[in-house]
C-alpha cells in the first residue's frame, strides 16, 4: 500500500536544513562577515571549528568564553584588519560589539562596508 507523505507528521525541517535555510536568508554581506568572523574566532582563539560553528547570534562572547579576553580581543582585531584590508580606529570599536557572536558579525559587517 503506498504511503501518502501529506499524512506523515511533520516537525519542521531538521536543525540542519533549518541553518541551509537560514543562511538562503541571509544577505551575501551578512555571509561573509559570518564565514571571517567563525575563521577568526577559530583562528585566534584557538577554538574547535565544530564549537564555532555552532554559535549562534545570540552566543555570549567577551566575558563568557574565558579564551576571549583582552589580549585576544587586540589579537582579533589585528587579524581582522589583515583579513580585510582596513585600519580600525579606536573610536570604530565599541565594547558591546564583542558581547555576542550577533554583535561581532555586524561589527565585521560595518567595517566591510565602509
Amino acid at each position: 500500500m503506498p504511503c501518502d507523505a501529506t499524512l506523515l507528521p511533520s516537525h519542521g525541517p531538521s536543525t540542519r536544513a533549518a541553518g541551509v535555510l537560514n543562511k538562503a536568508e541571509k544577505a551575501p554581506d551578512e555571509v561573509i562577515a559570518e564565514v571571517t568572523v567563525r575563521e577568526l574566532l577559530s583562528e585566534v582563539l584557538g577554538l574547535a571549528q565544530s564549537q564555532v560553528s555552532g554559535f549562534a547570534d545570540s552566543t555570549a562572547l567577551f566575558g563568557s568564553l574565558p579564551e576571549f579576553d583582552s589580549m585576544a580581543v587586540a589579537n582579533f582585531l589585528t587579524a581582522l584588519e589583515e583579513r580585510l584590508g582596513v585600519l580600525i580606529e579606536d573610536d570604530d570599536v565599541d565594547a558591546e560589539d564583542f558581547a555576542s557572536f550577533g554583535s561581532l558579525t555586524d561589527f565585521v559587517e560595518r567595517l566591510r562596508s565602509r
